[in-house]
């Protein structure tokens, strides 16, 4: 079924190894903004800058992609990542780092367009739910295991980043040598973000929320386990576990939302998530490793949230509106992630280190809130049976092409039950 695997693996090589560098790259600079004693709300403008890199990146990419292959994209992208990680230490100036944060932010999430393109490529709708589960695991333990590397010694200061910069140059060696015909990446259905409000008012709540929430976390994670009294290690431990943790938590809590109305779900996980943030504020005052058990149970139930809201968005578009939405779910994304950083940011200059985890209690509480509200003004909307795909903010509108294709050749002839709905932005 699987036919040529040496793609595939080709391709997923190249990507572990790019999660790698993309995990490590973002807890650095916090680490290294902390160091330069920039205050929470200087540091929270610097890590905003990718989010609006990931925006611009959405639009530009494919139009790249579609003018000059996905090889010489890659291999562009990729140097340019690599030299905007290595400045950066050069010039300690907040607005600089910023500008370079938007480059990378571009560039990175560009970088994750073309392999997921080439993944689909490669792939077929009798394995490409599979394939991307496999992706997404793959993505998440990498970016995970990537916050370990914070524990490389660093005294000249610059170690770390040349060990980013090294990690995104070998991530293009896998994927310059594979020979694939490009995808097609086709025009679809127009949609607005008034249409997805229209047709979603929670999704389209909840997709902004969670970009202000996961934003925030990844973005100022690191300067508060330094505000929190965390020694390196253990602030490498802190943010390497919760993406791990997603790991045994996605399937399972998208197989149960498959089963049971998902805004019920996403309710639940909404206020498990608050309330999680609520007993860290206690457990940072009794032992880091309380503190640490506490972050990774959050992650566990509040990254998954994303995959979720994407399902019920889809549960509520027609197939040809699918792609067209994606972009647009993106846009709502990467807004609240621009703002998630500032506002954490905020947050913490004006109550310290428990501004964060107040921070994200108030963001993922409200969306408990709305999605409650929204479970009781509207009835539930039957959806096909099928596994959710494993997908975080990195997929991009190439895969939720392919995962429409997908949805609209099930309906015309039965599969064998591995292609998943179209799920992923």
């Amino acid at each position: 079924m699987w036919g040529n695997t040496r793609p595939i693996w080709t391709l997923l090589l190249g990507v572990t190894i790019l999660a790698l560098g993309h995990g490590l790259h973002g807890s650095l600079i916090g680490i290294r903004s902390a160091a330069e004693n920039f205050d929470t709300a200087t540091t929270g403008f610097i890590m905003s800058g990718y989010s609006l890199g990931l925006i611009l990146s959405a639009y530009l990419t494919p139009r790249i992609v579609t003018d000059v292959g996905h090889i010489r994209v890659f291999a562009a992208f990729a140097s340019i990542v690599s030299t905007a990680v290595l400045l950066i230490p050069l010039w300690i100036d907040p607005l600089f780092w910023f500008a370079m944060r938007f480059v990378a932010g571009v560039c990175t999430s560009g970088l994750y367009i073309v392999a997921e393109s080439w993944l689909n490529d490669v792939s077929n709708n009798k394995n490409r739910g599979k394939i991307l589960s496999i992706y997404m695991t793959l993505t998440f333990g990498a970016m995970g295991c990537g916050q370990l590397l914070l524990n490389i010694s660093d005294e000249s200061g610059f170690a770390r980043f040349i060990a980013v910069s090294a990690l995104v140059s070998l991530a293009l060696v896998p994927i310059s040598l594979m020979r694939s015909e490009p995808p097609n990446i086709e025009t679809t259905k127009g949609v607005s973000v008034i249409d997805i409000y229209r047709a979603s008012p929670l999704a389209a709540v909840a997709v902004f929320a969670n970009g202000l929430g996961q934003s925030a976390f990844f973005s100022m994670g690191a300067v508060f386990g330094i505000s929190a009294g965390l020694s390196l290690p253990y602030i490498s431990l802190m943010m390497a576990l919760p993406p791990l943790a997603v790991i045994l938590s996605q399937y399972p809590l998208g197989a149960l939302s498959d089963r049971f109305d998902r805004r019920a779900m996403l309710t639940a996980l909404s206020f498990v998530a608050a309330g999680l943030c609520l007993a860290a504020i206690p457990a940072a005052a009794l032992t880091h490793l309380a503190l640490i058990g506490m972050i990774a149970a959050f992650g566990a139930i509040a990254l998954p949230i994303y995959s979720l809201v994407l399902a019920y968005a889809n549960d509520h578009l027609s197939r040809d509106q699918m792609l067209g939405a994606s972009s647009k779910l993106i846009l709502l994304y990467g807004i609240g992630a621009i703002l998630g950083p500032v506002l954490v940011g905020a947050f913490m200059s004006q109550f310290g280190s428990i501004g964060f985890l107040i921070y994200l209690m108030a963001v993922y509480g409200a969306t408990g809130v709305f999605a409650l509200f929204r479970t009781l003004r509207r009835p539930m909307v039957p959806k096909e049976a099928g596994p959710v795909v494993q997908v975080s903010p990195v997929t991009t509108a190439v895969t939720a092409k392919a995962l429409a294709d997908d949805v609209s050749k099930s309906a015309a002839q039965p599969l064998d039950g591995s292609a998943a709905p179209a799920v992923a932005r």
